[in-house]
């Protein structure tokens, strides 16, 4: 997903509305009416007024009448919502938004913007590696605090493989770090909300839903892959938005926004369509903490190289000599069609569900050699990345 951004917002100005008169009121029960007003209506209707009489009628008709009060002004309150009648959304908003920044980088010849948030006092920052990984070889992040100071940061670690990265600000001074929640604990339906700088718009606030748990999502271009076990939402993503912080109504980060899904090939970039994709927490803290600690991160692996597309499971290509694929007996040519209880229906979903675990786990592998099912434990391997 790309983070450039453009276009125009606003509709043309019109001209102001035109309002009629307002009619006099009626008039009020038991006023007396001036013995003059019929003769004066009837000199109209007719076309009379000649002479004295024609004197009379202007004398008459120039006389003050009863003085119509004056058009009321529109009432403006200023009372507060009585408490809880609010959108619970304006709490979280005020809580998270502090914690929130924006991030410019330069580097290889492209700019890019993105979101993030701050991970800790010491001035960590998460937010996705494509939104870094331009300065990875050399290039210039700055990032933007929700008061608008602008600080300069370093890439701590990348892994490209969950599409995470950490930044570090130069003598940031104060923080306010996000508080974390669960992404085990989150349930589909339950209401989210998506901060960070879509299309360049600084401290935008999104909310929506989870519409789905455990969605396999290969993310990436022709560069570095992800592959995401992600959450889903309907709260609005949008370019500017990677890195960005989906939180639960209680104002805890439950996932990184990372991804948004997009119609046919088209070669511009895509906005929200209601289909985006964020990285769990759990994965999130994970990696992190690895990337902190040792500036770079691990992954799981089965030692085998998978098809990517087809149905009916995930083929094995080949397997590496001596890995745990090899150990546990599968072979080129086997179709795993389950990690455990999950179900694989091709090698997106098996990278999916391996990555959900962590180096040295054992899982148990369900395939298809020549037709016939067999299972196999795996002691899972890792690599950096």
């Amino acid at each position: 997903m790309s983070d450039q951004h453009g276009g125009d917002w606003g509709p043309p100005e019109g001209e102001p509305p035109r309002w009629p008169g307002q009619p006099a009121p009626p008039r009020p029960r038991g006023e007396p009416r001036l013995p003059w007003v019929p003769v004066v209506v009837l000199a109209f209707l007719l076309g009379l007024g000649g002479g004295a009489g024609g004197a009379y009628l202007v004398v008459q008709t120039n006389r003050p009448g009863p003085t119509a009060p004056a058009a009321a002004a529109p009432t403006i309150s200023t009372a507060k919502l009585p408490s809880g009648a609010g959108s619970p959304v304006v709490a979280v908003a005020r809580r998270v938004l502090p914690s929130v920044v924006s991030i410019d980088v330069r580097g290889d010849g492209a700019d890019v913007s993105g979101s993030g948030f701050v991970y800790d006092a010491a001035g960590n920052v998460v937010t996705n590696n494509h939104v870094v990984e331009n300065a990875a070889n050399g290039g210039q992040i700055m990032v933007s605090l929700a008061g608008g100071k602008d600080i300069p940061a370093t890439i701590v670690g990348r892994s490209p493989s969950y599409d995470l990265a950490v930044v570090r600000l130069r003598n940031p001074g104060p923080l306010t770090p996000a508080t974390l929640g669960r992404s085990a604990n989150v349930q589909v339906g339950q209401s989210v909300v998506a901060f960070g700088s879509p299309l360049g718009l600084n401290a935008t606030v999104t909310a929506g839903i989870i519409s789905a748990l455990n969605r396999p999502v290969k993310a990436g271009g022709e560069g570095e892959i992800s592959f995401i076990n992600a959450l889903q939402t309907d709260a609005a993503i949008n370019p500017g938005n990677s890195g960005g912080p989906l939180v639960d109504l209680a104002g805890r980060v439950i996932g990184v926004n990372s991804a948004i899904a997009t119609l046919g090939q088209s070669t511009q970039e895509s906005g929200n369509i209601g289909v985006g994709f964020a990285i769990p927490i759990d994965q999130v803290v994970r990696t992190v903490r690895q990337i902190i600690r040792t500036g770079h991160a691990v992954y799981p692996v089965i030692g085998a190289q998978v098809s990517i597309s087809g149905g009916g499971g995930a083929r094995i290509l080949e397997v590496t000599p001596g890995g745990p694929a090899q150990r546990a007996g599968l072979r080129g040519g086997d179709v795993v069609t389950r990690v455990g209880p999950t179900p694989v229906a091709d090698g997106v979903q098996l990278i999916v569900a391996v990555r959900s675990h962590q180096p040295g786990d054992r899982v148990a592998l369900s395939y298809l050699r020549d037709g016939h099912r067999a299972e196999a434990t795996v002691t899972l391997g890792s690599q950096v990345g």
